[in-house]
């Protein structure tokens, strides 16, 4: 028996007076998708990307810090490397940095998440509209899109296009003003706890799927272990699972 499926059978739907969920065979108003491990493993390529930089400066750099910038916006990101190693450059210039070695790591080899394109593929079929919601910049999204069937994504929301980066709601309430769906009716999925932060906060059915970091147990997000094997329903069933809650503000 697949893990989501284990999930599905012991599960106890607690949804909210109200508004009640639709049973099996329903479909969400649109997946709203994380980029960076989740659709594609590319947290590595950041992860090798921050040690090349600091030691450019002579500095060191740690696991620790590593992970306390998976998921997060890339500017606070080149904040945190400025404060805590030698690198003398604007956070701006960190993010050109950090983007330019992802970007050409990228172009060698596109690390697909297992099930990931299958998913996507999937919805497209089923005629869910999808959207790409990324702390990552256009240039990389950019590149990602052209890795994959031409309309892969309706919408995409890069790091560019926000003023509050993950863990605040905004990038998914305006992936979903811009599809023109409540946001309390679609799905998101995440990899981070950020991510999956941002994504509840704003209204969203969240699936978190770890990988290089563990995420804790958080209100109104469903964890898995894969995407692997899952449908458009089954994961609008599996998003069902919890309760969901309201979004915080406006985009």
């Amino acid at each position: 028996m697949k893990p989501w499926e284990i999930l599905l059978n012991t599960a106890e739907s607690i949804e909210p007076a109200g508004r009640a969920f639709a049973g099996p065979g329903r479909l969400p108003a649109a997946v709203l998708w994380d980029m960076d491990g989740t659709l594609v493993d590319s947290e590595p390529y950041w992860i090798a990307e921050e040690y090349l930089l600091v030691e450019s400066f002579g500095g060191r750099w740690s696991h620790a810090h590593a992970m306390a910038l998976v998921g997060r916006d890339l500017l606070d990101s080149a904040a945190y490397i400025v404060e805590h190693s030698p690198v003398a450059l604007p956070p701006e210039a960190v993010v050109q940095r950090l983007v330019r070695g992802v970007q050409a790591r990228l172009a060698e080899r596109t690390p697909w998440r297992p099930g990931a394109r299958e998913l996507l593929a999937e919805l497209r079929a089923a005629g869910v509209p999808t959207a790409l919601v990324t702390m990552s910049y256009r240039s990389l999204t950019d590149a990602l899109e052209r890795a994959l069937p031409p309309g892969a994504f309706d919408v995409v929301v890069s790091g560019q296009d926000v003023s509050h980066g993950k863990p605040d709601p905004e990038p998914y309430l305006l992936a979903a003003s811009l599809l023109g769906v409540d946001p309390q009716d679609c799905v998101a999925i995440e990899d981070s706890e950020a991510g999956a932060l941002s994504a509840s906060a704003a209204g969203a059915r969240t699936l978190v799927i770890p990988n290089v970091k563990p995420v804790p147990p958080l209100p109104g997000v469903v964890p898995l272990t894969t995407l692997v094997g899952l449908t458009p329903a089954v994961l609008w069933e599996l998003a069902g699972r919890v309760s969901r809650p309201q979004s915080r503000r406006g985009p």
